[in-house]
């Protein structure tokens, strides 16, 4: 009977094993093809679409594409993309961390209508309030600049609050009392005890926020005209051009090229974002 258990056991570990690892194969499949087709000739990609490795690997294409194009050099939108996805994730991490020790800590009229209006505005798409947005930008005449895209993140951003909330709700409140009792003031104990103790839940902000920054593909489109202040997610387009003829290689090899900031950052964050998201209870 138990050697019938065990057996059924190996069985159903090794099927959730395999068909983990070709869950894992089909949906890595996209990007690893698309670094090695930046690796084969432009006409070539996709003449022969269904091999994976090239006849025979170039950085053509990443010679090309870092060349970028009407006299702009693809640096230029890396330098784009980490002065706004730095300024973003700076004023996101500290706006936040502000906000969610306000609802965690602090007793104030409808605090909790406020909480519950600050949840709703984090379940709206961002496709409903960027119409609204761009008109009031355009009125303050920020359009064409990236004040309509950094700004807004100095404050507070919901998932980040609610991130904030959670983790701080988990630090015993007798430790404010306690500091209270040795004459902190509600911004020392912010600043001394709080900021301190919630460090996974600010790196995990941040991870996500540097992230979500990086790739964002909408808000360059909405306001930005310049190619001088394009950002790399924005500037990827420019090598698809419809009427006459797209750069594919090019286009996957600075493609390629982009992902490694994120990569960078997730392995050498990952201990922080797995505790922040585990501390907080946000996990399935």
């Amino acid at each position: 009977m138990k050697t019938g258990y065990k057996e059924r056991r190996i069985a159903a570990t090794v099927v959730y094993h395999v068909f983990t690892f070709l869950l894992a194969c089909v949906m890595i499949y996209p990007l690893v093809w698309m670094v090695m087709s930046s690796f084969k000739n432009s006409n070539e990609i996709f003449r022969t679409a269904a091999k994976l490795l090239p006849d025979k690997f170039s950085l053509e294409n990443y010679r090309i594409g870092w060349q970028g194009f009407a006299g702009y050099r693809f640096g230029t939108f890396f330098k784009n993309s980490f002065i706004i996805a730095g300024l973003s994730t700076v004023g996101a991490v500290v706006s936040s961390a502000i906000v969610g020790y306000g609802f965690a800590r602090i007793d104030f009229k409808f605090k909790n209508f406020w909480f519950a209006c600050m949840l709703l505005a984090m379940m709206l798409p961002f496709q409903i309030i960027m119409i609204p947005q761009y008109i009031i930008f355009n009125k303050m005449g920020w359009v064409g600049s990236y004040l309509p895209i950094i700004v807004p993140q100095f404050f507070g951003q919901g998932f980040f609050i609610f991130l904030n909330v959670q983790f701080i709700k988990g630090i015993p409140i007798d430790l404010d009392e306690a500091a209270r009792m040795d004459g902190c003031t509600i911004y020392s104990i912010f600043i001394r005890i709080i900021l301190p103790l919630v460090k996974p839940s600010l790196v995990t902000s941040a991870i996500f926020s540097f992230m979500w920054r990086w790739d964002d593909f909408m808000t360059a489109l909405l306001f930005l005209s310049d190619p001088l202040k394009y950002p790399v997610s924005y500037a990827l387009k420019m090598f698809s051009d419809p009427t006459a003829g797209s750069d594919w290689g090019a286009m996957f090899a600075m493609a390629t090229f982009s992902l490694i900031p994120i990569f960078i950052i997730f392995l050498t964050m990952q201990k922080y974002l797995v505790e922040g998201i585990a501390s907080t209870g946000i996990k399935g």
